[in-house]
């Protein structure tokens, strides 16, 4: 490889870099052709890029970064596989999926939400944080409960006086006609008892 192609492929790195709050760094060794192919398709389906990558080269492009990935260094030896995603738990649970099947890949170090994670041990850590769309669906949730739970007992209590104004003229109808009937039955006897 050239000067000019170590150049260029730093630069790819850095621009994949660029913005991500979600990098992972793993090990594919071991995957053949097949397997590895399986990998990268279903990383496209989770909107994960995936990106291998020579270790020297991606440790000059975090260094030229803002961001300190200084603690992910050690971890690369053998071969890495650069994932970029947006949503935090993304490639864990893709690695964890995979495993079922394979041995590998394996996690060798992971930047997600400004924590540097390191080693293949955080693997579960990383797969149980919740996503963004995730949190937000849970606090909406909170939110509703109780917002649910008033709108529904104002609509009872609606409906409750509605069905009490229904009864109402309905009970003073035959409350009514009772007590005009004492009042009629007193002018008949009144005149006659003269």
């Amino acid at each position: 490889m050239t000067k000019e192609d170590k150049v260029l492929v730093i630069q790819e790195i850095k621009d994949l870099l660029q913005d991500a709050k979600v990098v992972y760094v793993a090990d594919l060794e071991g995957l053949n052709a097949a397997k590895s192919s399986d990998f990268r398709r279903q990383a496209f389906k989770n909107n994960i890029s995936v990106k291998v990558v020579k270790n020297t080269l991606l440790q000059k492009a975090m260094e030229s970064m803002e961001v300190d990935f200084s603690e992910m260094f050690p971890t690369f030896k053998g071969n890495s596989a650069l994932m970029v995603a947006e949503t935090a738990n993304a490639p864990a649970k893709l690695i964890k999926d995979f495993r079922k099947k394979e041995a590998t890949p394996a996690l060798k170090s992971a930047y997600v939400q400004e924590t540097v994670y390191v080693g293949d041990e955080n693997l579960e850590n990383l797969a149980n944080i919740k996503s963004k769309e995730e949190m937000l669906g849970e606090i909406i949730g909170l939110l509703q409960s109780p917002i649910q739970r008033l709108v529904s007992a104002l609509q009872n209590k609606a409906e409750g006086a509605d069905a009490a104004a229904e009864e109402t003229p309905a009970d003073e109808a035959p409350a009514a006609e009772a007590a005009a009937a004492p009042e009629a039955a007193e002018g008949t006897e009144a005149p006659a008892a003269e």
